[in-house]
This record gives structure tokens, sequence and C-alpha cells, in this order.
């Protein structure tokens, strides 16, 4: 059994540590807001049947933006944390997809997302039938920091990789998996450590460098050059 592919972009976050009362999903970079960039991304791939948009309930500038007009978006009221605004992404998809259709949520401050990494994901993941994320092997010297500021150790990075989005997992058991981490109280950092935590297996699909997550000012300059360059290619 393979399922649909349905996903769910959580956008309720305020973005603190980027500055300025605008969150960070709506400051413009390339001709178009940060989210505008990452709901595109997901749009492109003609597999995903729909889009779940989790916006916050006081959002004021999402009703402006065209996109949510497309035909495969949907949006929902989020929650205070990034999980709360997944669950209710994955709460309306349980009224309309089945338990192993399969749901990749990206993060709405990833505007790079390249399309052959989408692809790579879905084909991966439904060929091998393992949930999976997109991720990037650590190529840097990591170090661990004692609690005097001073290096405590340097780590093995053969076997270290930053996990990016989307993340892809069956609808059911992702629901099931945020549902036990929520009531244990546990850290929820991103969906496979609740897939984890919940003892299911979780596939590293290489990703690449461009799909970062704009986090602070600086972030903007170059996910801007990332996204110029996509559209001088197609002109």
């Amino acid at each position: 059994m393979s399922g649909a592919c349905w996903a769910v972009l959580p956008a309720a976050g305020i973005g603190s540590r980027m500055g300025g009362e605008l969150p960070k999903q709506y400051r413009e970079v390339a001709g178009a807001t940060i989210f505008e960039h990452s709901l595109r991304a997901l749009l492109k791939c003609r597999q995903i049947t729909a889009v779940v948009v989790a916006l916050h309930a006081q959002d004021c500038h999402a009703a402006a933006l065209a996109i949510l007009a497309d035909s495969r978006v949907q949006t929902v009221v989020g929650g205070m944390q990034r999980s709360d605004s997944v669950q209710a992404g994955l709460q309306a998809l349980s009224k309309q997809a089945a338990p192993d259709d399969w749901v990749l949520v990206h993060d709405a401050a990833r505007p790079c997302l390249p399309a052959q990494d989408t692809q790579r994901l879905i084909t991966q993941v439904i060929a091998s039938g393992t949930g999976g994320i997109l991720a990037e092997p650590v190529v840097d010297t990591v170090k661990q920091a004692g609690a005097d500021g001073l290096v405590a150790a340097t780590l093995d990075r053969s076997s270290l990789w930053r996990a990016q989005t989307p993340q892809m997992f069956r609808l059911g058991e992702l629901r099931r998996a945020l549902d036990q981490a929520m009531q244990q109280g546990l850290e929820i950092t991103d969906e496979a450590s609740a897939m984890e935590m919940a003892g299911y297996p979780v596939q590293l699909v290489a990703g690449s460098s461009r799909n970062l997550k704009v986090t602070v000012p600086a972030d903007l300059e170059l996910a801007a050059w990332y996204l110029q360059e996509v559209e001088s290619r197609r002109s």
C-alpha cells in the first residue's frame, strides 16, 4: 500500500529571533514573502493532493496573499507551539485522508526547497514504505561545550546529519506519535523526534544546503540569492 500524499505547513509562529513586529514568514524576499515561496515549493509537486496551512488566530497578513486562493490550499487555526499547529493540520487532514496516506510537514521559513529534493523524498519514502526526512550531512568539525564555555569534546561528524523539512510520515502514525509525546510532556523539536520516541524508524534522505531555514536577518540575503538564481535559470 502506498497512499496519497498531503502536506501541512505550520505558519502560526511569530519568528522572535528575526526581530521586528512582522512575523518572519511575511518578510519579503526575491519578490514574494517567505511564506509564499515555501508554500509554492510544495504546490509545485503535483503528487501532493492538498496543503493545509496552519495560521495564527490573529493573523492579519495571509488574507492578502493570492496563493491562498489556490484550490489545493486549505487553512486552519494553528496553536501556540509548532507541534500544536502541525496537529491542527493533521486533524483537518484526518477528515479527508486515510490513516495510511502520507503527509509532508514543511517549515514556512524554508523558502528555497528545491523541487528535486521534494521528489527524492517522496520517491524514496513510498518505495521503502518507511517515513523519512530531508537532511544534510554535517561537514563542519563539531565541538561539544562544557558548562565553563570550554571545549569538552570533538564529536565524530561522520554519523551526524542536520535535519531539514519536509518530513514525511503516514498520517495516522504521525498523529499518534505527536499525541503520545505531548501527553508525556516530551520536547518535540520536529516530527521525526516524535516518531523516534514512539519507536518508528526514520530514514535520512539527502537534501541540499539550499534548503536553509530563515531564522536570523543574515539568512534573508542568502535566501534571496538562491531564489533569484533559480528564477534567472528559468528566464
